[in-house]
């Protein structure tokens, strides 16, 4: 086992090395000029130029990458005399438009997208999971049809549609506070305006995630059932019941394991229409105002290897699971 995770984490380290590589260089090369895009209306060749050796823009891109990967450890320093100012480690790099350190604009929406997350997770997964045992357990009857039918809909609507609806449908039923809407308050103060400002936002995408785990977990379920340790089960005279929740479930759920952590790594790196539509101060919303809205290059940069090294590790934490639950996945 210290082998197999040796050799894993080896991995994960090389490809997020390879990803910040590759994600610095596409924003290093792009055709756009930071310094100019944050020198104000009073732009001409000096500003610009002096701006450019402020951002730490004028010397060659390994040089600019190294100072980068430097800051995510030690503090990193912007300008000289008077105006030099730094941001602490981990340092994403200072954002010149905001006039605050990366860090800490993401240090502000990362609770935000976390919530959303984790509770639309274990929301998703209660409903897919539950809806997916009844339709495997109730083949061809009114409860499959009623799953299928769900898992169409699902699957069918995009979620701003369906945030849409939901967000319309409980304006009309007075559901929704529109002065306290998309107000971010903490669970650890006030757990009721957590819950109010968060329950919409999960309803929406657990109804957009749960249409798939419902159709793999049925799929699964069917699929295992017709094994022979299951029939040599049945043979032996256990119950459906103790054979679903000892034997099916257990193979059957355990491929969730890949699909489940890689969703929750990706809506860990913001969930844009979601918290777009209801106004959510999370990751989505800040990297979709960083493109649109002031083209904020460090900001872009840094949600970006955020949610590619989410999702990284998140593959070494299933990879870890499921090697826990199988040891045939640590040989070799």
């Amino acid at each position: 086992m210290l082998k197999f995770l040796a050799k894993r984490l080896t991995a994960t380290v090389v490809v997020i090395g390879l990803i910040s590589i590759s994600v610095f260089l596409i924003f290093s090369y792009l055709p756009m000029d930071p310094a100019a895009l944050t020198c104000g209306k009073a732009c001409n060749p000096v500003v610009i130029a002096a701006n450019r050796h402020r951002l730490g823009l004028d010397v060659s891109v390994p040089v600019q990458y190294g100072r980068f990967v430097k800051g995510l450890f030690v503090d990193r320093t912007w300008g000289e005399g008077a105006a030099k100012f730094s941001c602490p480690a981990p340092g994403f790099g200072y954002s010149f438009n905001r006039h605050e350190c990366v860090t800490q604009l993401i240090k502000e929406a990362f609770p935000v997208t976390f919530s959303l997350a984790i509770g639309s997770f274990i929301l998703w997964m209660l409903l897919g999971i539950s809806f997916g045992i009844v339709a495997a357990r109730k083949q061809g009857k009114w409860q499959d049809k009623a799953a299928t039918a769900f898992v169409v809909a699902g699957v069918s609507l995009p979620v701003f549609v369906t945030a849409l609806l939901t967000l319309l449908a409980a304006s009309k039923l007075g559901l929704v506070n529109p002065i306290e809407f998309g107000r971010w308050v903490s669970p650890f103060t006030d757990p009721i305006g957590w819950l109010k400002t968060f329950y919409l936002p999960w309803i929406v995408l657990a109804l957009f995630s749960s249409a798939s785990y419902t159709r793999f977990t049925r799929s699964n379920v069917i699929e295992t059932s017709s094994e022979d340790y299951i029939r040599t089960a049945r043979a032996k005279g256990l119950s459906e019941k103790v054979i679903l929740r000892k034997h099916t479930l257990r193979a059957a759920l355990a491929p969730l394991l890949t699909l489940a952590g890689i969703d929750f790594a990706v809506l860990l790196g913001g969930a844009i229409f979601t918290e777009t539509i209801f106004n959510l101060p999370g990751l989505g919303r800040l990297s979709i105002n960083a493109v649109l809205t002031d083209y904020d290059l460090p900001v872009i940069l840094a949600t970006t290897m955020l949610a590619a090294t989410l999702v990284v590790v998140m593959n070494l934490i299933v990879d870890v699971l499921y090697a826990y639950l199988d040891p045939r996945v640590r040989v070799g």
